[in-house]
């Protein structure tokens, strides 16, 4: 693979110019608006992977959006790898926010991307990431270089909890037969400190409704006299947390992984500077669960945030009215041995316990997932570290990551098989925000990185 620079230098415009064609299409899986753009999506990704040396290339029907599947299979006696990705993408609002629109990609250099950095939404999450590992198939392909099996399975509702997906994986065992499983989806520390992503946070995402009175009530003859929904949810969620920003609900706690000192030490020795974090954020001061500091907080410790929260009204002007309802979206991430269905009933009967008399309460669970750990004792990871050695000229730092892939875990339980994650994208991309972006550097390295990976595994598998 000693070709694999020249390769790539020669192609990176085209490289570059194919990932912007595919950003250009608002593949928002969380909004029947897109259907038709999501749909289109697929039809693009098949295509290119017939271009990148599939020889069998199909876009499956699910329940929901359809999957792409893809393989090339040389040779039976040689490892498989499964490679997963989305192209589904997160609603743009607020667009006001975006400094260029949202779907119509441009390139620019930033302090961390002096390169360049392609600023849309999907460019790191995740089309930006999936289609790296596209353009490495295109490489090995094209040249030789392929040393074993593969397999793509590229998913359209990732964004909305990959139901589809789960009921396509529990059908297609055999379809799905890999021996390592490649996802890009997460990120490095770094540039210039590359890291593997070896941990992953579970989520339970619940909706919840205040009513109070059967009717929106003028606040002038009502108000004091009957409950306010929005007054009673804010108050309900405000205890959700006690003055250490510790989780009230009973038992939520019960089954979290308690790292020991050393594990935490080991953790604390990733490159971090608060000052540099607070900046980026434009905040005085972080916040969080007493006892832990902000990168043990996002990542090994569970959290309860409200995602989004509404009720009466909120047009111009004024509108003196008692809603009849409130609503919130509420999401809590996961570690490690906490059961995202436990959880959900806990927070459920938890909160159905302290609504007043004066209000009924609904809860709506929406989509869960188990926490996941990568040992970092396999071929895998070994394969991985080697392939970041050779293309960075260091070794990754492994760390867990806050962000939740519930899917990684239903891999494991119904394929048996472990994954690797390796993410090229940084902090900064600001992916689900305004001005999502993926550095040029980023895309292209992920590209150089990736055969790097199937070389090493191969050749490891055999020892």
């Amino acid at each position: 693979m000693s070709d694999i620079k020249k390769y790539i230098e020669a192609n990176k415009d085209r490289f570059i110019n194919e990932l912007i064609e595919l950003l250009k299409i608002p593949s928002v899986s969380a909004d029947p608006a897109y259907t038709q753009d999501v749909l289109n999506t697929a039809e693009v990704v098949k295509d290119r992977l017939e271009k990148a040396g599939c020889d069998f290339v199909e876009i499956c029907d699910t329940p929901g959006y359809p999957i792409v599947y893809g393989e090339k299979m040389i040779d039976k006696n040689l490892p498989t790898i499964l490679v997963y990705g989305h192209y589904d993408v997160q609603p743009a609002d607020p667009l006001e926010l975006w400094d260029s629109p949202a779907f119509e990609p441009v390139i620019k250099k930033t302090e961390l991307h002096p390169d360049g950095a392609i600023f849309a939404r999907g460019a790191c999450d995740d089309k930006g990431q999936m289609y790296m590992h596209v353009k490495a198939m295109e490489y090995m392909t094209t040249t030789g270089n392929l040393p074993c099996n593969v397999k793509f399975m590229i998913e359209g509702e990732e964004e909305v909890g990959s139901e589809s997906l789960g009921w396509f994986v529990k059908n297609h065992h055999e379809k799905l037969a890999n021996d390592i499983i490649l996802i890009s989806d997460t990120g490095m520390i770094a540039n210039d400190i590359p890291s593997i992503t070896t941990g992953l946070r579970g989520l339970s995402y619940v909706e919840v409704e205040i009513t109070g009175p059967n009717r929106d009530l003028h606040s002038g003859l009502y108000g004091g006299a009957v409950a306010n929904p929005i007054n009673i949810l804010t108050k309900m969620i405000a205890s959700l947390h006690d003055e250490n920003n510790h989780i009230t609900v009973p038992g939520f706690y019960e089954k979290v992984e308690e790292l020991s000192r050393a594990e935490r030490d080991e953790m604390a020795k990733a490159p971090f500077s608060l000052e540099n974090y607070k900046e980026a954020l434009d905040i005085s001061a972080v916040y969080g669960e007493e006892g832990y500091t902000t990168n043990e907080r996002n990542s090994i410790r569970p959290t309860l945030d409200v995602n989004g929260i509404w009720g009466g009204y909120t047009g111009e002007g004024a509108k003196t009215v008692i809603a009849s309802k409130a609503y919130a979206k509420i999401s809590m991430r996961l570690v490690p041995n906490q059961e995202w269905h436990e959880i959900t009933d806990l927070f459920t009967k938890h909160f159905e316990s302290i609504a007043p008399e004066a209000v009924t309460v609904k809860v709506t669970p929406h989509h869960g997932g188990q926490g996941y750990v990568t040992p970092i004792n396999t071929i895998g990871y070994e394969a991985a570290s080697k392939a970041y050695q050779t293309t960075f000229g260091k070794t990754p730092i492994p760390q867990r990551s806050g962000g939740s892939i519930p899917i990684v875990s239903l891999f494991e339980d119904e394929l048996k098989s472990k994954t690797i994650l390796m993410g090229f994208g940084l902090d900064s991309d600001a992916i689900h925000s305004p001005n999502e972006h993926f550095g040029v550097f980023n895309y292209l390295k992920g590209i150089e990185t990736i055969p790097h990976f199937y070389k090493y595994f191969t050749e490891l598998f055999h020892e």
